[in-house]
C-alpha cells in the first residue's frame, strides 16, 4: 500500500466503487456526481473520527452522519439521496469482502431516528455563561451550575444529585453517580472549578442558613436541594436573558460538551468514558460533524487540493 493509500485508506475503496458503478450499474453523469459529493462528505466524516476499515462503521456512524444533515436543512429529497449513496456503497464493501456484513440491514428506517438534540456554537455558551449576575448569591449559584453542565457534561439528575463531598479541588475532579449508579470521575475544568469554589464560599453559606445540615451541592432559596425542574426553569431563564434564538435545556449543554471535544480533536473512547455511556455506539450519536470541519480535512488531506 502507498503511503496516500495509507494516510487515506477509503480513497481506494471509493475508486472501486465509482469504477464498479460505471462499468457495472449504468448510473447516469448526473447521478455520479451527486453520489461522489455525498460520498466525499461521508468519508470525511470517517476520516474524521479516526474509522479506517470498513468494519468500523456502524448503523449509528451512519444514522448520526444523516441527522446531522437533517439538523442542517437538508431537503428530503437531498436525504434520500445521501442515504441511497452510503447503503450502495456500504453494500458495495460488503459484495467485494471488505467488509464482513452489510450493515445497512441492521439501520431502522428514517422515520425512527431520533433527532439529535440542538447544540450552540462557542460564543453563544459563553453568553449563556455569562447571563447569571455574579453579584448576588443566587446568580453565584447559577453560574455555577451553568459551568458544571457545560464544563462535566452532566445529566440534569446527575447534577441534582451532586453532594458536597463530591467536589475535590485537590485533585480537581468532581464524582457523579449515572445511570444503574454507575460511578463516574470527570476532571473538573478552570473555568467550571473556579465558580463551583467561588459559590462555596460566598453563596452556598447564605442558602443553607435555614438547613445548614443538608448535603446537597445545589441549594434553592429555601436550604433545599435543588431538583431537576428547578434547574430545568434555571436553564430556560437564562437562554432567554442571553438572547438565544431558542430555548434549550439541560441537556443541550450536554449535547454541547460532547460536541465541542470532538470537534477539537478528543478522542470517541474518552468522550465516551466522561460522559458515562455503556457502549461507545451511543456516543457516536452525538457525534455530527459542522461542514465547515469537514471542509477542512478535505482540504488539508485530499490529493487533488
Amino acid at each position: 500500500m502507498s503511503d496516500e493509500n495509507a494516510s487515506h485508506p477509503w480513497h481506494p475503496l471509493l475508486d472501486r466503487f465509482f469504477s464498479y458503478l460505471s462499468s457495472e450499474c449504468g448510473l447516469s453523469a448526473n447521478t455520479l456526481e451527486a453520489y461522489g459529493r455525498d460520498l466525499r462528505e461521508f468519508v470525511g466524516l470517517l476520516e474524521l473520527r479516526r474509522l479506517t476499515r470498513p468494519d468500523e462503521v456502524t448503523p449509528l456512524v451512519v444514522q448520526s452522519h444523516l441527522i446531522a444533515l437533517k439538523n442542517r436543512g437538508l431537503a428530503l429529497s437531498s436525504l434520500a439521496r445521501h442515504l441511497s449513496a452510503v447503503r450502495t456503497f456500504l453494500r458495495f464493501l460488503h459484495l467485494i469482502g471488505a467488509a464482513s456484513e452489510d450493515v445497512t440491514s441492521k439501520m431502522d428506517p428514517p422515520q425512527r431516528w431520533h433527532t439529535l438534540p440542538d447544540t450552540l456554537h462557542v460564543v453563544q455558551v459563553e453568553a449563556l455563561l455569562a447571563a447569571p449576575s455574579v453579584d448576588e448569591a443566587y446568580g453565584l449559584r447559577d453560574r455555577a451550575i451553568l459551568e458544571t453542565l457545560y464544563g462535566a457534561g452532566l445529566r440534569v439528575s446527575e447534577l441534582a444529585g451532586l453532594k458536597l463531598p463530591d467536589v475535590n479541588f485537590a485533585v480537581g475532579y468532581l464524582r457523579c453517580l449515572g445511570k444503574g449508579g454507575r460511578e463516574r470521575i470527570i476532571p473538573l475544568g478552570r473555568s467550571a472549578a473556579e465558580s463551583l469554589r467561588t459559590y462555596l464560599e460566598e453563596s452556598r453559606p447564605k442558602l443553607a442558613k435555614s438547613r445548614p445540615g443538608e448535603s446537597a451541592l445545589f441549594l434553592t432559596r429555601t436550604g433545599r436541594a435543588m431538583d431537576r425542574t428547578n434547574v430545568w426553569r434555571l436553564v430556560v431563564r437564562y437562554s432567554k436573558a442571553a438572547g438565544l434564538p431558542r430555548l434549550i435545556s439541560p441537556h443541550t449543554l450536554r449535547h454541547c460538551f460532547a460536541t465541542h471535544l470532538l470537534q477539537n480533536g478528543a478522542d470517541l473512547r474518552i468522550v465516551q468514558e466522561l460522559l458515562g455511556h455503556a457502549d461507545v455506539a451511543t456516543t457516536q450519536i452525538y457525534t455530527h460533524v459542522d461542514r465547515g470541519r469537514l471542509k477542512a480535512i478535505h482540504k488539508k488531506f485530499h490529493p487533488r487540493q
